[in-house]
């Protein structure tokens, strides 16, 4: 269902699904401006309503989107250093291109961005939400795509969700669940991300929503249990919360600029695309709270 509002501050505003799924796109909103009043009210309750927002834009400059990103949340570091903007640290620059023919490999499966996950959850405090905006794009592939965890946790059964419920799963940087190693950490960056302990199902805290919570490829194991039960769980939690009803898969346009809910979204992106095409982004991460 489209919503219009005609309001002095932006003008008229429409806020328009993008599938059944989640995310809608937010038309006629001026980004340079404040989050006020009706227009305001509007964006932040479409946000917990479709969980993604999309907004058409051109490039910013970091300054520019950090500033945007701030009518949203109190931006967060991102946790390793050489990707973080110079002059606006809370920036970060993700340069996914594949320079070389070596650099791509046959099966997406070994190019890491492919798993579904949410960002940072290996942290005692996860990103409430993310900001993603384009910088420059492949001529084909590339998408990302996202996976409604609330909507997967609510259409559970009522055996699955009793036996869920109460869980605790360890995270970590790395994890040998993952079919791919992550990027090389310092040793400052070591010594800040030790092993951490979420809930596998979690509250939101804006809704009182339960939603799934696990990573691909930070979740390492449900604590308290056998490893082979473990493994069972945690296969059922993936493939229940990647089912093909709960997704949208995002074409990119340059300059598009995505806000989403990491408490209740997981993303993967298509990784095949050509050889030599930049592709670019720029990210923000919000600051949340820890998973209850």
């Amino acid at each position: 269902m489209t919503l219009q509002i005609n309001a002095q501050q932006n003008g008229s505003l429409e806020i328009n699904p993008l599938c059944e799924a989640l995310g809608a796109e937010v038309i006629g909103l001026d980004l340079s401006k404040p989050l006020t009043g009706e227009v305001g009210q509007a964006v932040h309750d479409a946000f917990l309503e479709h969980h993604l927002l999309c907004f058409r834009s051109a490039p910013l400059s970091p300054a520019a989107f950090a500033d945007v990103a701030r009518r949203f949340g109190e931006p967060q570091m991102q946790l390793l250093r050489n990707q973080r903007v110079d002059t606006v640290p809370e920036v970060s620059l993700l340069d996914s291109t594949y320079v070389r023919a070596v650099d791509k490999p046959d099966d997406m499966r070994q190019v890491r961005l492919t798993g579904w996950h949410t960002d940072e959850s290996f942290v005692e405090a996860p990103a409430k939400a993310t900001l993603l905006q384009s910088l420059e794009i492949p001529d084909s592939g590339g998408q990302t795509s996202f996976c409604n965890t609330r909507a997967a946790y609510e259409n559970l059964s009522e055996a699955e969700k009793l036996r869920l419920g109460g869980l605790f799963a360890a995270h970590r940087y790395d994890t040998p669940r993952a079919a791919v190693q992550p990027k090389v950490r310092t040793k400052e960056e070591i010594d800040e991300t030790p092993e951490v302990i979420h809930p596998l199902v979690r509250t939101h805290e804006d809704t009182g929503q339960k939603a799934l919570f696990f990573n691909a490829n930070r979740t390492d194991r449900v604590v308290d249990v056998s490893h082979e039960e473990s493994e069972d769980i945690l296969n059922l939690v993936d493939g229940r919360m990647t089912e093909a009803r709960y997704r949208y898969d995002h074409e990119w346009r340059v300059g598009d600029l995505l806000i989403w809910d990491n408490r209740c979204l997981v993303h993967s992106v298509n990784m095949d695309f050509p050889v030599g095409q930049r592709r670019l982004h720029q990210r923000i991460l919000l600051q949340g709270h820890r998973p209850v």
